[in-house]
């Protein structure tokens, strides 16, 4: 008796619709849960730049400033020799960067008779303008480390004699003699 009670209550129910029902609020669940995966798998896209790029950027930006005369290495400097410092255009900077800020920080000779305040204003806008365009990043710190300060005339003349030197450097023993 309960077997016959059964079937007429399935047999109701599909008289009245209710399976079918039934069936249809499980697909729209099914169509929902698919639609989250959908979501939840989408990629997202991401610009990222090394450290060294950013320290390119800033190096060439810094000696665009007027009163700096060069920018120095720090500790590794001396570690590659004198051709790498003068092709290296990120000598003197060390950039941290992050996903969407960066810290700079300088080693410059100072021009004698310019404002160091006064360049340190200038070269840090000048580095947040092109670091901003360039990368989209936020620079948050610049620290300006003043390592000399030079007469333009000082200055030339140290590098002639670098340059002799280097040149010097080049020749092959043998024809020194």
């Amino acid at each position: 008796m309960m077997a016959d009670k059964e079937k007429y209550k399935e047999q109701y129910d599909k008289t009245v619709g209710v399976d079918e029902e039934q069936k249809r609020l499980e697909q729209e669940e099914a169509e929902a849960a698919r639609e989250n995966e959908v979501e939840e798998q989408q990629f997202t896209n991401k610009l990222s730049f090394d450290d060294a790029v950013v320290e390119k950027i800033v190096g060439i930006a810094a000696r665009e400033v007027d009163g700096i005369l060069a920018m120095k290495g720090g500790f590794g400097s001396g570690l590659f020799g004198r051709r790498d410092e003068k092709n290296d255009v990120s000598q003197g900077v060390t950039a941290e960067v992050g996903e969407k800020q960066a810290a700079i920080d300088l080693r410059v000779i100072l021009e004698y008779g310019e404002s160091g305040p006064e360049i340190f204003k200038k070269v840090t806008d000048v580095i947040k303008e092109q670091v901003k365009f360039m990368t989209g990043l936020e620079v948050v710190e610049v620290n300006l480390h003043v390592e000399d300060v030079m007469t333009r005339k000082e200055y030339d003349q140290k590098n002639a004699e670098k340059n002799r030197d280097v040149n010097v450097e080049r020749v092959p023993n043998n024809r020194l003699n």
